[in-house]
């Protein structure tokens, strides 16, 4: 490995739809420095911290059908029966849930729990509660994407949270998605949930910090364990 390559290693990629916001915030403190040396360090903290918001680090997924990764930096907030949102169709029975919170600080690119077929993208407009809270499933702007895997119907909701006011989404109904597959992202606080068949098994616990594209939130064909004991 030579020089060059370490000092490219060292550096996490900044995601292409960051680069207007960046320049909006840089632009923002040149101009404010000219008037106040104090704003001039606080537009420096806010572009910085822009840059560090749209970082796009890459990630090694693990490659088994059997599993389900997590689709978001975050930490669990909810694991358990939830009916998913009634624009998926996908009934008004429960499926097993799993929520990923993401806050202001993490990673918020959002990648596939699973590979296989989208079969449907939905988007709805809604409000911009606490993404935490568990109303905000139903109640939140949201976008989802349904999609056809080897272990049957799975979904992925994007939330939009208290400060997020823009979700985005590359993926289109009809194609074909990699498990740990880059599909979107939510600006700036929000949430992700994952919505799977009853024969799903859970891997994860409220409270546990998800890595988006490895962490293994569930698994398809293997035995029950009983949650380990915190022991303080």
């Amino acid at each position: 490995m030579t020089l060059l390559d370490s000092i490219k290693n060292t550096f996490v990629p900044i995601h292409r739809e960051g680069y207007p916001f960046i320049a909006a915030f840089g632009a923002a403190t040149l101009f404010l420095g000219y008037f106040s040396s104090i704003l001039f360090w606080v537009g420096l903290i806010l572009t910085a911290w822009c840059i560090y918001f749209y970082r796009d680090p890459e990630r090694v997924t693990p490659v088994d059908d059997r599993l389900v990764v997590s689709p978001a930096d975050g930490v669990i907030s909810a694991v358990g029966p939830a009916v998913p949102p009634r624009e998926l169709g996908l009934g008004a029975g429960e499926m097993t849930r799993i929520s990923v919170f993401m806050n202001v600080f993490s990673c918020h690119i959002n990648r596939a729990p699973v590979r296989g077929r989208i079969t449907r993208i939905e988007h709805r407009p809604g409000k911009f509660l606490n993404a935490e809270l568990d109303k905000a499933s139903s109640e939140n702007e949201r976008n989802g994407l349904v999609i056809d895997s080897p272990n049957g119907t799975i979904a992925a909701v994007q939330i939009a949270g208290l400060v997020a006011r823009r979700i985005v989404c590359w993926a289109e109904a009809g194609g074909s998605i990699g498990i740990g597959e880059r599909f979107g992202l939510i600006r700036f606080g929000s949430r992700v949930d994952v919505f799977l068949p009853a024969n799903a098994v859970p891997r994860v616990a409220v409270g546990q910090t998800a890595v988006g594209g490895e962490t293994v939130l569930a698994e398809f064909g293997g035995a029950v364990v009983a949650p380990l004991v915190r022991i303080s």
